[in-house]
């Protein structure tokens, strides 16, 4: 059986029980070496198997698994994160349907969600933004052309920009073409819940320039909208003027 595995942002304690309790019965792990934690690893029991997948193609990864499934064995392919997002799982996956082999998924914390914690932020707020974008710069790797940045950001809505600190002078350019201004506010999270974890707030015309004085190239996630400044309104959900399924409305108190 193989175990896809949400290793969490960064944090040691922050991968989900279940995720924890596959990797102390593991036969074999496999990791995404340059992006997991290495602690993780030492939960691992005498005698498991480890592979570094930043060293491997998807052929040798795969390999691995169809020896171990051949034993028995139980592997955990841990990923950064949450596998769902940008980790690669689905070729894997395809490619263990056509050699009929099990597997399950257990998600994991988003470096987003680290990254949100550590800003003490709520990308959802009354009256400024209800929707949050996740989402790329174009690189080596493409992305749909419905899908460039600068058509995104259109939108003006709440934005977490992931793999696209190598390319903040783009960004900055393709944000300016949507919604946004060089004034809007931005704030770059470099190792969300990591030890070495910083956080810096700026300005989307100063994204790269910041980026550049912090020294911050890689494993960083851009963010983006108003939620990082305004003041929201007062929820609905807690307002004792509404009534919602479980409590009567119970008058203006601001009279």
């Amino acid at each position: 059986m193989i175990h896809f595995v949400g290793a969490g942002p960064g944090a040691e304690d922050l991968i989900t029980l279940r995720g924890a309790k596959l990797l102390e019965k593991a036969d074999c792990i496999i990791y995404a070496g340059s992006l997991v934690n290495p602690k993780h690893l030492l939960r691992a029991r005498e005698g498991c198997a480890i592979y570094n997948s930043a060293t491997m193609t998807l052929e040798e990864v795969l390999a691995v698994m169809e020896e171990q499934e051949a034993m028995h064995h139980t592997t955990v392919r841990l990923h950064t994160g949450d596998p769902s997002m940008y980790g690669a799982i689905r070729e894997q996956m395809d490619a263990l349907d056509e050699k009929g082999i099990s597997y399950d998924v257990t998600p994991g914390v988003s470096s987003v969600f680290g990254a949100a914690a550590t800003l003490n932020a709520e990308f959802t707020l009354p009256g400024i933004s209800q929707t949050l974008i996740l989402t790329r710069m174009a690189g080596r790797t493409p992305v749909p052309e419905k899908e460039a940045l600068e058509k995104l950001a259109a939108h003006g809505s709440s934005m977490a920009i992931f793999l696209s600190a190598g390319l903040l002078k783009e960004v900055e350019e393709a944000l300016c073409k949507g919604a946004f201004t060089k004034d809007s506010p931005a704030a770059i999270v470099y190792k969300a819940t990591w030890p070495e974890e910083k956080t810096v707030y700026c300005t989307v015309g100063t994204l790269a320039e910041t980026a550049e004085r912090e020294c911050i190239k890689a494993t960083a996630l851009i963010f983006v909208g108003d939620f990082l400044t305004e003041t929201p309104e007062r929820s609905k959900l807690y307002d004792p003027t509404f009534a919602t399924g479980f409590r009567p409305a119970k008058g203006d108190t601001q009279s």
